[in-house]
């Protein structure tokens, strides 16, 4: 059977598989006959809105109650049948409370290392805006789960800002770098615990705390921020609890999100984003059936909502780096036959994070298993990403057997994680100079989609991404190229903050200072990792 063929057949058995597969066991939130005909009567602008709403009945009074709305209206209720219908069994109860960490300072220490005033005083509104997005779940959420989307957890923390009024996976990696910077390590050791807690009931960390988001994960840093903490406590015997977690943590991507690929007459198992839910997204119902309309095979459908689940899963929600045609739309979506470089990146690093857990504690056979998964995956990004020519890595495309040479910030993501072989970062500086132009940040890529992580969007994590990137060659020319893409992306938030008061999402490669667009919402304002990010590299600089 030839490699075509090989991966024909996985594109039909994830179809037929990911059909039987809805978001998540609520016939509310995630599945059924009430979630499509609320959300495809458009009665929000925003499809977030109605699955965040929480019940004023038990579930299964609210679906009789539906049931009884169809029968009454002949399976054709109006907009004000249903608008009464959400008036009588939903309302939008207060989920979350306000909460100011207790190790809150707006005086951290490294404020007084800042030379630069203008800086410093950046750095101060940043601190200050800790509190203003602190939450913590009512006691409701936790008594009653099966009326709310949330997700219950048992501690405070920190949410994005805007319409994410929730903990999110990936955006909390750069708050934790943040809120460690200002020595809130009680604040970030709840958060770990919280994201503990969900690992022992779920399996793995989802998308974000909704039972929407339960068909997906999102970029795997659990580990990564738990060396982040672990770093500032050096606390062993807390270690040693959460060794378990972890690993059931990075079990679920080895179980569930490997694939092989072959090179030749080598074989090299490696990781891609794949949801197994080919279902709407319920927080994007709308959205996603309106994307799905051109295509009138059903099992083509179920293989775009699960390929588009993928890319939400990628963190990158949406970017012509998930569609077969980068100047396509989102039908395009073939997220799972993208072999991602960032998320192989990610794993390896954890992998070594994890042997190096095992070391502290003595558990030296563990160790040893953990630094033969790192070594070897380590290899294999080399060998099936890695462009000797250009001197970087690509995503490669499983259905092409070749890699995708368009440029990401993505594709410096093995130096970011340290799981780069030796390099030349000459050619890495080189390779920079189609975006190095631009005063309002890196891209996250050249291609104008109009999707969000397109052109021109500037994201933080991709910032910071990049810049530590460079740092880590330790080559003198990238280090300057680092520091000047630190300068201009902290020219940007500060004319943005100036301009608009707020800190937001992402921001505008071409336009200083001015928030990004794109996309399926309104750019928001907050923005954890933004803060985050920006209070990184004021450190740096």
């Amino acid at each position: 059977m030839n490699h075509l063929s090989l991966v024909t057949l996985f594109c039909l058995f994830g179809a037929i598989f990911a059909q039987d597969l809805p978001s998540c066991e609520s016939k509310i939130y995630c599945q059924g006959k009430l979630l499509d005909t609320i959300q495809m009567a458009r009665l929000f602008d925003d499809s977030k809105t109605f699955v965040d709403m929480a019940l004023k009945n038990p579930a299964e009074t609210v679906l009789e109650n539906f049931d009884k709305l169809l029968q009454d209206t002949d399976n054709n209720p109006s907009k004000d049948d249903l608008e009464q219908f959400l008036e009588e069994n939903f309302e939008n109860r207060e989920e979350l409370e306000e909460w100011s960490p207790e190790d809150y300072t707006e005086s951290p220490k490294f404020l007084e290392k800042i030379q630069d005033e203008s800086l410093k005083q950046f750095a101060q509104e940043l601190v200050k805006l800790w509190p203003k997005f602190g939450r913590k779940m009512s006691p409701e959420v936790g008594q009653n789960p099966t009326k709310h989307s949330l997700i219950p957890v048992t501690n405070g923390f920190i949410v994005p800002g805007g319409r994410f009024n929730e903990f999110y996976y990936w955006d909390t990696y750069w708050i934790i770098k943040g809120l460690l910077m200002c020595e809130m390590k009680d604040t970030v050791k709840g958060i770990l615990e919280n994201f503990y807690q969900i690992v022992k009931k779920y399996g793995f960390v989802p998308n974000g705390a909704r039972v929407y988001y339960l068909n997906r994960s999102q970029p795997p840093l659990l580990a990564l921020m738990t060396a982040a903490y672990f770093k500032e406590s050096n606390d062993s015997q807390w270690l040693g609890e959460q060794i378990p977690v972890l690993e059931t943590e990075l079990n679920f991507w080895l179980q569930n999100r490997s694939i092989e690929v072959n090179l030749g007459e080598n074989s090299y198992t490696l990781f891609h984003y794949a949801s197994e839910s080919g279902s709407p997204r319920p927080e994007s119902y709308y959205e996603d059936v309106q994307s799905a309309n051109k295509i009138e095979n059903e099992a083509q459908k179920v293989q775009l909502w699960a390929d588009l689940k993928s890319a939400a899963e990628s963190g990158w929600d949406f970017s012509s780096r998930w569609m077969s045609d980068p100047n396509g739309d989102l039908t395009d979506a073939q997220t799972r036959n993208i072999i991602p470089v960032d998320l192989n990146s990610f794993l390896c690093q954890a992998f070594s994070i994890m042997s190096s857990f095992h070391q502290t504690l003595g558990n030296d056979q563990e160790a040893s298993l953990w630094a033969t998964k790192t070594q070897t995956l380590k290899s294999a990004i080399k060998e099936v990403f890695f462009d000797e020519t250009d001197g970087v890595w690509y995503d490669y495309d499983l259905k092409l057997a070749q890699k995708r040479k368009n440029f990401y910030p993505s594709n410096l993501t093995p130096l970011w994680a340290r799981a780069s072989h030796e390099i030349d970062a000459g050619k890495i500086v080189q390779y920079l100079g189609q975006v190095l132009g631009y005063g309002g940040g890196v891209p996250a890529s050249l291609t104008k989609s109009g999707q969000q992580w397109d052109f021109p969007g500037a994201w933080p994590p991709l910032q910071e991404l990049v810049i530590n990137s460079l740092y880590r060659t330790k080559d003198s020319k990238a280090i300057e190229v680092a520091k000047e893409l630190s300068q201009k992306w902290l020219k940007s938030n500060v004319q943005a903050f100036d301009k608009y008061g707020a800190m937001f999402e992402k921001y505008d490669a071409e336009r200083v200072g001015e928030p990004g667009g794109g996309g399926e919402y309104e750019v928001q304002e907050g923005f954890g990792w933004t803060n985050g990010v920006a209070l990184m590299l004021i450190k740096w600089a």
